[in-house]
């Protein structure tokens, strides 16, 4: 299919993209649909269904407090990510992780 833009009006040519557009979005969703059927036949072959596999979570669990602080125990810290304000200004203030610990 050879077409000759330069010859096109811009009514012509704002069609064009419309339809191109047009079968760029049915292609996407095709696509996609190929791909949901292919992911519930392969969960199928693992005797669960897709829904099953989505809606279970597999996030990470709690984890215990070790750090509580001294001036206000309901302030805790497991340790992990950032030092809460507290921690540091314990930390400053010449204190060790040892003594907050739980």
């Amino acid at each position: 299919m050879d077409i000759d833009l330069d010859k096109m009006s811009l009514r012509e040519l704002r069609e064009l993209r419309n339809k191109v557009e047009k079968a760029i979005t049915t292609f996407e969703d095709r696509r996609k649909r190929e791909a949901l059927a292919a992911v519930e036949s392969a969960a199928r072959e693992f005797g669960f269904s897709l829904a099953e596999l989505a809606s279970s979570q597999t996030g990470r669990s709690k984890v215990a407090a070790k750090y509580a602080n001294p001036t206000d125990p309901d302030s805790t810290w497991t340790g992990r990510g950032r030092k809460p304000r507290w921690v540091q200004e314990a930390l400053d203030s010449g204190k060790t992780l040892e003594e907050l610990e739980i």
